[in-house]
């Protein structure tokens, strides 16, 4: 039995044993959902309900299906095979045998599994593309998803088997084996068979009908549900970013001419503009900035003058992405796709992950260079020949302690790798079923390979805050009220580094506390608005 999330299902079974304040429920209608309502029912398990609407069109859709059925058509996937078998005529008395054995023989994917968020917002958008009312499933068969998901039947999908093909085949595969009583999955904290997982949930497993199989499995919901975490968490690191390069700017005696309006208005990008903005607010009122105000610098280093321009960039391509996820999640993304007021079963291509692919990818590139140019701002602060009058590495004694030395070394580790992983994978294809399938988007590694690179991004961030701690203590003058602020909530968890000690517990707890989201609260509190 699959152990791969074992350890995170038992951390979390603790919490959902606790009594649960009451969460409104979020209606689906296959058209409205957003990206945050995404993560919180993902992350906090918001329950969700079908409007009647979308109840009504499924039920349509479905008796138009029954009716092409009965009446003998060949249509591909109702009654023929699938990919390079659709010249197949399958006869009607194994139409639904046809359905299981696709979800039996496509579920061949492999590695660790994803975690309970990401396997949540997987399960939320095929709801939510079934709810549009073109893919042709049963009601009782979409309602069971719907209580899975309420009751926290969470299916084992192993991370390692998409193309980005017919969107994602395999992994949306294991995410049905549960549903037909098969596969394995987590329920209260604990590994099972999907058998149990159901029997033990109370929830009976569904015998599929003709279609039904084909539209479980068919879409982009894998890469689009890692790429809605992502964003949302990346946009978080910009302000993360934009707050760590504050306190690095003050603790190297920099100036903030670089951030007047003025000059951004001259070069109206929008995420350049907010980002700046950023920076004026977190630097607003710092004595130590105020205490070399007349200090004769005039410029500085790009990593620090050029912060708006540098993080503004990630920031507009960030925008992009969500439009990009936005539409995705809002999409019917299956094949084929059923038009019962048309009367119409038409084969198309809305399942091909190019379009999440290339956000997935641009995502990747845009969010790694906050990490880039965050750890040049470390170097800035370690480097006793820039660093602007503070000790090498910032070691009480220096040569005696190492300070931070190697820290930076981590950082750069960081970087250096999302540097292999912001390689496009949506330049690559390689052709499958029998070429068939002869051009693939590979989104799916797009969206695995951002999801690390996410990752990385905040520990360097992390690194970056803690490291502007130091420096900001060693110069003796108060930083901003809001960094002071940050500095001292940083403080609970990370020490003042007074001599050298074991340094991987403070950079741990650094990338934790970004993490929990406490630093941006502390923020708001501070009266600080971060764009």
């Amino acid at each position: 039995m699959c152990k791969h999330r074992l350890a995170e299902a038992n951390s979390q079974s603790a919490a959902s044993r606790q009594k649960r304040t009451p969460m409104q429920t979020i209606a689906i209608d296959g058209n409205s959902l957003s990206l945050e309502q995404v993560e919180a029912i993902a992350t906090k398990r918001t329950p969700i309900a079908l409007t009647d609407a979308c109840l009504a069109k499924v039920k349509k859709c479905r008796e138009y299906v029954d009716k092409v059925i009965a009446r003998g058509d060949v249509v591909y996937g109702l009654t023929t095979g699938f990919g390079k078998f659709s010249t197949v005529t399958v006869p009607l008395e194994h139409t639904a045998e046809l359905q299981v054995n696709l979800i039996r023989s496509h579920a061949t994917s492999v590695g660790p599994v994803y975690s309970t968020a990401q396997t949540r917002a997987i399960m939320l958008l095929r709801v939510n593309v079934l709810a549009k009312g073109h893919s042709g499933i049963r009601v009782q068969t979409l309602q069971t998803l719907v209580e899975m998901l309420n009751r926290g039947v969470h299916p084992l999908i192993p991370m390692r088997g998409s193309v980005g093909a017919s969107g994602d085949l395999s992994p949306l595969s294991h995410l049905a084996l549960p549903l037909i009583g098969e596969g394995e999955a987590e329920f209260q904290g604990q590994i099972m068979s999907g058998a149990e997982a159901m029997r033990k949930a109370g929830l009976e497993p569904v015998k599929l009908a003709a279609k039904e199989g084909l539209a479980l499995n068919n879409g982009t919901q894998v890469m689009a549900a890692l790429g809605v975490l992502n964003l949302l968490e990346a946009e978080r690191l910009c302000k993360y970013a934009d707050l760590s390069a504050a306190a690095s700017i003050d603790a190297l005696r920099g100036t903030p001419r670089a951030f007047d309006p003025l000059v951004h208005s001259l070069r109206p990008h929008p995420g350049q503009a907010d980002s700046a903005a950023n920076l004026r607010n977190l630097l607003a009122n710092s004595p130590l900035r105020a205490s070399h105000k007349n200090c004769g610098n005039v410029q500085d280093a790009y990593s620090l003058r050029c912060t708006p321009q540098v993080h503004g960039a990630t920031r507009d391509a960030l925008a992009y992405a969500r439009g990009v996820l936005t539409v995705e999640i809002n999409s019917a993304t299956d094949n084929p796709l059923i038009f019962p007021d048309e009367e119409k079963v038409i084969s198309g291509g809305n399942f091909h992950g190019q379009p999440l692919a290339l956000a997935l990818d641009t995502l990747a590139i845009a969010i790694a260079e906050l990490a880039s140019i965050a750890e040049r701002r470390v170097e800035q602060m370690l480097n006793p020949a820039l660093n602007r009058g503070l000790n090498a590495f910032l070691a009480k004694r220096p040569g005696i302690d190492s300070g931070f030395m190697i820290v930076q070394l981590t950082a750069a580790s960081l970087v250096s790798e999302n540097k292999v992983l912001a390689h496009p994978a949506c330049v690559d294809s390689i052709p499958t079923s029998a070429n068939q399938e002869d051009h693939v988007s590979m989104g799916s590694i797009s969206a695995n390979k951002l999801t690390q690179v996410v990752e990385n991004v905040r520990g360097v961030l992390a690194i970056e805050l803690m490291i502007a701690c130091q420096a900001l203590d060693m110069r003796g003058i108060s930083s901003s009220p809001v960094l002071e602020r940050v500095k001292a909530l940083l403080r609970q968890s990370v020490p003042r580094l007074e001599e050298d000690r074991i340094a991987y517990p403070d950079v741990n707890s650094a990338i934790d506390l970004l993490a929990s989201g406490a630093v941006l609260s502390e923020v708001a509190a501070a009266g600080v608005d971060l764009y």
